[in-house]
């Protein structure tokens, strides 16, 4: 991985973005971490995992956010303890 002070990379900004949009591995370092860049594909929120998955819409994102924490500190998460069988889903 190639990388760059934040100063250097703030100068050469373009040219690096571009070097990593072409699939080059570059990381900036701040303080004692490097940031690693990469491009992100960018979705209709209708093709997102979080849509796909649990249905949740932009204006609910904030409720589900708070829903799954309150379940995380209580450990309240549902738990399969039966037998799989995959032919249930084919």
């Amino acid at each position: 991985m190639k990388t760059l002070t934040m100063s250097d990379a703030r100068k050469l900004l373009p040219s690096v973005l571009e070097r990593v949009k072409q699939g080059e591995d570059i990381g900036i370092i701040s303080g004692d971490q490097v940031i690693r860049l990469r491009p992100v594909e960018v979705v209709a929120w209708e093709e997102s995992y979080l849509y796909q998955e649990y249905q949740v819409m932009p204006q609910e994102w904030d409720r589900f956010k708070r829903r799954v924490k309150r379940r995380r500190a209580k450990n309240t998460y549902a738990t399969f303890s039966g037998k799989f069988d995959p032919n249930t889903f084919a």
